[in-house]
């Protein structure tokens, strides 16, 4: 059985990781508190020259902790962007708020011209989104929010280590957050940061971040078993029908988690939000945090590949330009093509899978119920053109650059 390419099945884990989890699993009283907690925020502040760095058990945690902080509520509203993810938005509908949908430039970011036409008496909010870990417009939009005293957040979940005119992406927004989850920049299964740039909100997101509890346990657990049985008996079976119906099962017994439930895409948030990060998760966090530049130098070694094969091909277009004033980090090295449906087969067929929930609808997942996170259909076309055309390329660690040129080679027919 030839090797599996994947997108976002653990795509970030080596053996070190698997080990480290495995060790851990044995050490349960090592799971919920421990110094490695605070070793993980102050190696996070000082890594990226953040003012502060606290911890939440995920991306959906940190963005509830920066709502509370800016006391947004019922009948508020939070502009964000089409093209993203259900995760992004139903901390915003849990806390009684409104997501705003604004249409996307070139890059898959929020288009600045278009955010004007929607602010209202109700906006207390713009979120950016840097997608796939290329920064967003953030001198127009920052300028946008400080003309209409409105709060920025930056989306940060993609791009941990991208770069704005030589400063971090995360340190512009009044609080941004970060996440650590199974295909994310870096990764402890679940697991996030918030940053706070405006001092009035730092108190405030120190006190919500008192008030919650610890995840279970048995939550725990199934964080740390993740990278052990999908390395261990899941991936090496993947391309056959044993390997998918040993990860339907972990799923469906509750052995392991679910990115995204069922609840979620009717705009629900499991009860497991918001919770502080767990020590388990934060020295797996640590582990790879250890390792990013060399993750993200990888990644762009593979995305500049990708680039010089695809890029004088007129049936693909490149999304991500070079710009001189933004380093990204490429998460994903995402492409548009003719037939996205036959190219996802004809990759399927060699092994490869690239369907990574971010196609067919404008809020991912594709099961999201789109009225029920406020999005109406035709309100952002362009969006909604980009998803029946995107493929996402994988650059990951685990992707050789024999595994690229196979991708490649796929691609083109």
């Amino acid at each position: 059985m030839s090797k599996i390419i994947s997108l976002s099945l653990s795509p970030n884990t080596q053996r070190d990781d698997i080990s480290l989890a495995f060790n851990i699993i044995f050490s349960p009283l090592k799971w919920k508190e421990g110094k490695e907690i605070k070793e993980l925020e102050n190696t996070f502040k000082n890594k990226f020259s953040f003012k502060n760095a606290f911890s939440f058990n995920s991306g959906r945690s940190s963005l509830i902790a920066i709502l509370n902080s800016m006391k947004i509520s019922r009948g508020d509203e939070i502009i964000v962007q089409a093209f993203t993810c259900n995760a992004a938005v139903n901390p915003i509908i849990s806390v009684g708020a409104k997501p705003v949908f604004v249409d996307i430039n070139d890059a898959l970011n929020i288009d600045s011209k278009k955010i004007k036409e929607k602010i209202t008496a109700k906006t207390k909010a713009v979120m950016i989104q840097h997608t796939f870990g290329y920064p967003a417009q953030i001198d127009e939009i920052k300028k946008i929010c400080e003309d209409n005293n409105i709060y920025l957040i930056e989306d940060c979940a993609h791009a941990l280590g991208a770069k704005y005119k030589d400063r971090y992406c995360g340190s512009f927004g009044d609080a941004s957050f970060f996440s650590f989850g199974r295909d994310k920049v870096i990764s402890s299964v679940y697991g996030g940061m918030v940053v706070v740039n405006n001092d009035k909100l730092t108190y405030e997101v120190i006190a919500f971040k008192e008030k919650i509890e610890q995840p279970s346990s048995l939550w725990i657990l199934q964080q740390l078993l993740h990278p052990v049985l999908m390395n261990m008996f899941v991936l090496p079976l993947y391309g056959s029908i044993i390997g998918k119906a040993l990860l339907a099962g972990f799923l469906n017994l509750s052995i392991l988690s679910k990115a995204v439930t069922k609840q979620e895409n009717v705009g629900v948030l499991p009860n497991y939000f918001p919770k502080r990060m767990p020590n388990g998760l934060a020295t797996l966090a640590l582990n790879q945090i250890k390792k990013i530049d060399i993750m993200n130098g990888h990644r762009e070694e593979i995305a500049e590949l990708y680039r010089q094969s695809l890029e004088r091909n007129d049936r693909f277009k490149i999304v991500f330009k070079k710009d001189d004033n933004i380093k990204p980090v490429f998460l994903k090295f995402p492409v548009l093509v003719y037939d996205q449906k036959r190219a996802i087969e004809r990759m399927r067929e060699n092994n490869i899978y690239l369907n990574d929930g971010w196609m067919e609808s404008v809020v991912a997942p594709p099961k999201t119920s789109l009225d029920k996170v406020c999005y109406f259909v035709g309100s952002c076309p362009r969006a909604e053109k980009i998803v029946k055309a995107i493929v996402s390329l994988p650059t990951h660690v685990n992707i050789s650059r024999y595994d690229a040129e196979k991708i490649i080679k796929c691609l083109i027919g």
